[in-house]
């Protein structure tokens, strides 16, 4: 069994929203604020090894990482100015674009897993045995995607069960004191929990839908420092194609920077593509049928063009 403190080790320290900057001017950057989450492996390995600040020093651009618990609050800190890029799950940027955020996507990532699990002593076998039931999730999330997804799925409306937005540390202690029927969330919380004592895997996202990371970075930052973001995408690129020839060791350096145990680190990374790709038609159109779906529930507010905010390395 997992102690309180390898939990822990998965929450980052916190980013005050009292302390979030107003939105600058966009001008040649000295320094590139990077958002990261635990969860995204290429970034914490390029901030273990150093690598965009050996990449970027020749440009004269300095390197500050500020870590979030998951996408939204970090999109909502690049929203106010405050991060000019960061790695975040498929549903952030709708959510974010929604509330007029003006954010570009500059790269995508295929996703590594997620799941909906189940508490032990669970009755649940099936999807359809959601109805009624309370899934957790962290609203605005990847995890919201894959609950949507999963809800559709079964053959039921979203209004059939009984929806319960939770960040993950707050979704975690529910989980283990049985107050959630199940959860919806991805590695490394999903690596953490999933050999522990009867606890299930209800579905994957195997299982369910293919998702997608991104690198998300401020419209501004983009228009002023071109070269810098180029080389950032090239430079996340390459610690990613590393990151596939030498899992063992990723998994090590991981741990070191996240504190998570490193089998947990392993397992999570064994089932990742850890790839970084540069957008094309196919992901933005996977992204906008996600958008469609949120807002026909009623999830997100309007509609949004998900293409008006791709970037395109040579515009």
């Amino acid at each position: 069994m997992f102690s309180r403190r390898s939990i822990l080790a998965l929450l980052p320290t916190a980013v005050a929203v009292g302390a979030l900057a107003a939105p600058a001017i966009a001008q040649p950057a000295r320094k590139l604020r990077v958002g990261f989450q635990k969860g995204e492996p290429t970034l914490v390995a390029a901030k273990q090894n150093r690598s965009l600040e050996t990449a970027l020093a020749p440009l004269g651009v300095e390197v500050e990482w500020l870590e979030f618990p998951f996408g939204p609050p970090m999109l909502e800190a690049m929203r106010v100015g405050s991060i000019d890029f960061g790695g975040v799950g498929d549903t952030p940027p709708i959510f974010a674009q929604a509330a007029h955020a003006d954010l570009l996507y500059v790269a995508a990532l295929p996703a590594g897993a997620s799941a909906l699990l189940v508490p032990p002593g669970s009755k649940l076998q099936t999807l359809q045995d959601l109805k009624g039931k309370k899934l957790a999730f962290a609203r605005g999330s990847s995890a919201h995607n894959l609950a949507v997804v999963a809800v559709e799925k079964a053959g039921l409306a979203w209004g059939d069960i009984v929806p319960v937005p939770l960040a993950p540390a707050d979704a975690a202690a529910a989980f283990e004191r049985g107050s959630i029927d199940a959860w919806s969330i991805w590695d490394p919380y999903y690596a953490l929990y999933e050999t522990r004592p009867g606890v299930r895997v209800l579905a994957s996202s195997a299982d369910l839908v293919a998702q997608n990371s991104f690198y998300i970075a401020s419209h501004a930052f983009v228009t002023a420092n071109t070269a810098v973001t180029a080389k950032t995408v090239d430079t996340l690129a390459s610690v990613a194609a590393w990151s596939r020839a030498h899992r063992t060791e990723l998994a090590a350096l991981l741990a070191t920077g996240t504190g998570v145990p490193e089998a947990v680190e392993l397992r999570a990374i064994e089932r990742s593509p850890l790839k970084v790709l540069p957008m094309n038609d196919a992901f933005a159109d996977s992204q906008q049928q996600e958008a469609d779906r949120f807002h026909a529930l009623g999830l997100i507010p309007t509609t949004i063009n998900v293409r008006t905010q791709v970037w395109h390395v040579s515009a």
